[in-house]
Parts: C-alpha cells; sequence; structure tokens
C-alpha cells in the first residue's frame, strides 16, 4: 500500500491570510488534526507541496476552514485550490485507514475474516451511503447471488493488515445471514 491517503480537497481560498476551504474525500470523515503533514497533489509551481496543519475551524456543511504553514496570503491559497491534501497512513485513526484503504482499488479481492466465523470472503468493492460505507465481500462459500454486506463502523473493525491484504471485523452473527 502506499505510505500517504488521499483524504481531502482544496475547495476555495476563504481569506486574505491563507485560509481554505477544506472538504473530505468521499466517503471519508474529516481527518485533518491541528500539527498533522499533509502534502498537496498535485504540486503547484513555486507553492508548498507539503505543510503543516496549523488551525482548523469547522463549519456548519461538513467542511472546515484551514491554515497550513506556507500557505500565508490569498495567493497562494488560490494557487492551491483544487488540489488534493493527502496524510500519511500511519497518522490516520485505525478506522479511517481501514476506509481510505477500502477506497482504493489495491484493495479489491483483500480477505475478510471475522473474529468468530473466520474467513468470509474477498473484498469486491466499498459502497459509499449517506449512513457510512459498506464492505461488499464475495463470500468464500461460493455464493456470487448473495454478497455479505458489512458496515464500515468502529464497533465492527478490529484492524487491518496492509502486509497480509487483510481487514478483520468482528459483526454479529445474525447480519452475516442477510
Amino acid at each position: 500500500m502506499r505510505e500517504w491517503a488521499d483524504v481531502a480537497w482544496l475547495a476555495t481560498a476563504k481569506n486574505l491570510d491563507g485560509g481554505l476551504v477544506v472538504r473530505s474525500a468521499s466517503g471519508l470523515p474529516f481527518l485533518l488534526e491541528e500539527g498533522v503533514e499533509v502534502a498537496f497533489v498535485p504540486p503547484v509551481l513555486d507553492r508548498p507541496r507539503r505543510a503543516q496543519v496549523e488551525e482548523i475551524r469547522p463549519r456548519d456543511d461538513d467542511s472546515a476552514v484551514v491554515w497550513f504553514s506556507g500557505v500565508e496570503d490569498i495567493d497562494t491559497a488560490k494557487a492551491l485550490t483544487g488540489c488534493h491534501v493527502l496524510m500519511r497512513r500511519a497518522d490516520l485513526p485505525e478506522l479511517a485507514r481501514a476506509q481510505a484503504a477500502a477506497h482504493s482499488d489495491a484493495t479489491r479481492g483483500w480477505e475478510v475474516h471475522d473474529a468468530n466465523a473466520g474467513l468470509l470472503g474477498t473484498l469486491l468493492r466499498v459502497d459509499d451511503n449517506p449512513g457510512q460505507s459498506l464492505l461488499v465481500v464475495a463470500r468464500a462459500d461460493g455464493d456470487e447471488g448473495h454478497p455479505i454486506l458489512i458496515p464500515l463502523v468502529d464497533e465492527f473493525l478490529v484492524g487491518i493488515d496492509e502486509e497480509a491484504c487483510r481487514i478483520d471485523v468482528d459483526v454479529p452473527a445474525g447480519l452475516l445471514s442477510l
């Protein structure tokens, strides 16, 4: 897996001192925290490629105004508008690491294991829904017509092992029979 995850994008310059309206990447909660290092892609000539988050002011519409080191005026902010914000996977909370990994094409085919049932199958995709994302898992028993749908929530996620290409969950038994 890559070291960096796409967690947000820079929607617009907000003010004269370099603040930017930042929105989360599709299917992810707002993950930026003050002090974390980020990278901007694609790189913009003569503008910061990496920065630290200095200040975050949440807004009512699931976005935030964010100030980054090295972005100190509206011209720099405007030049970065439209860039994606990457964060090191190691800096992400466990659930967000799983969500970021699951949204990557590289996770297709990862094994999904349940704490009680063992191998459930392999990850087909992640479906984004208004409530939460769902892991769509091809059943290990070969029943192609009925994939397993697992809500990607803290309560069910045990962990991910990127080296082993494995997602561990602990779901209620009744959920597996739906």
